[in-house]
């Protein structure tokens, strides 16, 4: 598969809920609205790659139940090839979701289920399919054993390597080192590095931080600010592109790491892969939910070609 995707993560069903504010403990308050739907930082991430062009696999482990389907469904209507398990002695995962109705901005609780005991036996059982990825893409919120088996599989099988790491944890250097690409945002990268990332010189110094903890790029995602690209040789700012105005930013992180995947495994330069990658999330965000968000490759080449 000389142009695959692979994708370790988690699926969730998404209950999004909108309100002015979030309520205080013990308060109830009164939303505007209510959505369920697909996500998982995993998922939306094997979504936006399959979406934007990619041949993607997604590996994890689902429960036994209407959250599973869902999954299942989601997958399969995206183009996205599970290489999953199900069990029947837990859950599928869900996440709340609190969406502030003036500006979009989002607060998530994840509840992981059956996904939260990925181990690295697990991951033994996909080494052949991680180990042929031209690219290889995890997250946090399974277990951190697991991610690291996997960057370590789908390093010595010749992938591209990226760590999207969120959420945020206590990362070894040794882990880091197996990454060509980490890709926190602002608060991720604070965690990462001690370094509050207020501005775009914050972002380089972040990015250097992580450089010399064995990344070898450290690509910063910064919101409406676009994105910080710094590969120890070159450091450049990518600026946010503008589709519209803003619905929901809950799966822009996620829409930029598949777009980005989807653009490297057709061999474009990185900083081409992620000028893609913020054109991908820079239609998601003009829209609600977060798989469902997610554009298709034309939709993404238009925006390009407009800007």
């Amino acid at each position: 598969m000389p142009d695959s995707i692979v994708i370790l993560g988690v699926f969730v069903a998404d209950t999004a809920y909108r309100a002015e504010r979030p309520p205080r403990m013990g308060e109830t308050i009164m939303g505007s609205s209510f959505a369920l739907g697909p996500g998982g930082k995993g998922s939306n991430q094997a979504v936006a790659a399959a979406r934007a062009g990619g041949k993607v696999h997604f590996v994890s482990k689902l429960g036994k139940d209407t959250f599973a389907d869902m999954a299942l469904k989601t997958w399969k209507d995206a183009g996205v090839i599970a290489a999953v398990t199900q069990h029947d002695d837990s859950y599928t995962g869900a996440a709340y979701i609190f969406i502030e109705e003036s500006s979009g901005n989002n607060a998530i609780i994840i509840c992981p289920g059956i996904a939260g005991t990925i181990s690295p036996e697990d991951i033994e059982a996909q080494a052949d399919l991680i180990a042929g990825a031209k690219v290889f893409i995890t997250q946090l919120e399974q277990p951190l054993p697991a991610a690291r088996r996997a960057l370590e599989i789908a390093r010595s099988g010749g992938a591209i390597t990226v760590l999207n790491p969120a959420p945020a944890a206590e990362i070894a250097p040794e882990m880091l080192a197996l990454c060509d690409y980490v890709t926190p945002n602002e608060t991720e990268a604070e965690e990462l590095t001690g370094i509050r990332v207020s501005g775009l010189e914050d972002a380089r110094k972040a990015a250097e931080d992580l450089r010399q903890r064995g990344v070898g790029t450290a690509i910063i995602t910064l919101g409406e600010n676009g994105v910080l690209f710094h590969d120890g040789q070159r450091t450049e700012h990518v600026p946010a592109i503008f589709a519209g105005p803003v619905v929901e930013t809950t799966g822009a992180g996620d829409a930029f790491n598949g777009g980005f995947a989807a653009a490297l495994s057709r061999g474009s330069a990185p900083i081409d892969a992620v000028r893609f990658g913020c054109a991908t999330a820079g239609i998601s965000v003009t829209r609600a939910g977060t798989a469902p968000s997610m554009p298709t490759l034309a939709e993404i080449e238009a925006l390009l070609a407009r800007n």
